[in-house]
């Protein structure tokens, strides 16, 4: 069999794959606690499956314009003005099946082959992929814990290049959870700006964030980086809406039609009944998100006041945002394929290897879990720990 260089060159996803083998543990009923997964454990919310249902029953389930019904790309537009300070037409939207469809659409639109798309590291799994399938070229800029694992103007400079097309922010950030102030992002928009350089933003965990920290979108910066800007947010992580599969951006009425194009030779449009269902979560008000964020920081705190006494072997950076901790663990002397097959294998904890988002000396622990699990996990790696010391 031949397969495609580009299919060849494309690695699975480790976050799938362990979650995948995690489930599998658990049906052979061995007793697995899992901090792989990135979506909430609270269940879509009543409102949000009751409209998917009434739509299902009045017959709302034929194609729908391929860039979303009227009625959600309005509400997106308004939710965009109100919630980011951004001005976009309906026309500068297109809503797809999920935020990393969006992701995926956009990089088949700006990216050709030879360019150079910049990612901070760590990054997203799926984003140097998804440049490779467009037929670009990931190049990656170093961060360190003690950098707080953020890009800094320097850094962004010396990446550049004649190639350099795109840059991905991600804020708050999969994996380590840092969320960029609004003076970094003023930086980096003046570079972008510089450089003719295109940024996607990628957005999709806005809600989740800590401390009253400020959410800051950077197409709000100035029209001159909203221009060069694509916004990408989406239902699953806020709404807990991780299988209902349905995502958004807002660019450029010249990238947006072009996204558009691409999304009418592939999937057309999103699942029909979903996008009513999405209209619905619009509906949840700051009590809905307010509750969601208490929840998961009450469990970043007590996670990181439990890897406080693991420091001997454990260093992490306090995530600000989104529901996970990206922890250093080169003090074990494993690296982070080693250090998940082990605790998998010897205490059934999963989490994710480090090595999948550019950091193989740090594993990622997802906190969207109850506390109850979180604290029998934590308390299965603090004792693992002390059989390798």
């Amino acid at each position: 069999m031949s397969l495609s260089k580009r299919a060849q060159e494309v690695s699975p996803s480790a976050t799938l794959q362990i979650t995948a083998t995690a489930k599998r543990m658990v049906k052979e009923g061995k007793d697995v606690v899992a901090f792989g997964a990135g979506e909430p454990d609270f269940d879509t919310p009543d409102v949000i499956k009751s409209a998917a249902i009434s739509a299902i029953q009045s017959g709302f389930t034929k194609y729908t314009p391929t860039s979303g019904i009227p009625e959600l790309k309005d509400a997106i537009v308004k939710k965009l003005k109100n919630d980011n300070g951004l001005d976009y037409t309906a026309g500068c939207v297109v809503v797809s099946c999920g935020a990393k469809h969006s992701l995926y659409n956009v990089f088949q639109v700006l990216v050709d082959a030879g360019d150079e798309v910049l990612i901070p590291v760590p990054y997203w799994v799926s984003y140097p992929e998804m440049v490779k399938l467009a037929g670009g070229t990931p190049v990656f800029i170093p961060t360190s814990l003690e950098e707080d694992f953020k890009i800094t103007p320097k850094k962004l400079r010396q990446c550049i290049s004649k190639k350099t097309k795109v840059l991905v922010l991600n804020s708050p950030s999969n994996p380590c959870g840092v969320v960029y102030r609004r003076k970094e992002l003023e930086a980096i928009a003046d570079i972008c700006v510089e450089n003719n350089i295109y940024c996607i933003s990628d957005e999709i965990y806005e809600k989740i964030i800590f401390d009253g920290i400020e959410n800051v979108s950077m197409a709000s910066l100035s029209d001159k980086i909203k221009k060069l800007t694509v916004t990408v947010n989406g239902f699953s992580k806020s709404y807990s809406m991780t299988g209902w599969r349905l995502g958004y951006l807002a660019a450029e009425d010249e990238i947006a039609k072009a996204v558009s194009c691409v999304q009418d030779h592939s999937t057309s449009n999103p699942t029909s009944f979903v996008q009513k269902a999405a209209l619905a979560a619009f509906s949840l008000g700051p009590a809905f998100f307010d509750d969601v964020r208490r929840k998961f920081q009450e469990r970043r705190d007590y996670i990181v006041s439990r890897l406080d006494k693991m420091s001997r072997f454990l260093s992490y950076k306090k995530p600000e945002g989104a529901f996970y901790i990206f922890v250093n663990i080169k003090k074990t002397g494993m690296d982070s394929f080693a250090f998940a097959k082990r605790l998998l294998e010897e205490k059934y904890v999963a989490l994710i290897p480090g090595g999948p988002f550019g950091c193989n000396d740090y594993v990622r622990i997802s906190f969207a879990t109850s506390m109850e699990k979180i604290k029998t996990g934590l308390d299965r790696i603090e004792e693992w720990l002390g059989t390798i010391g």
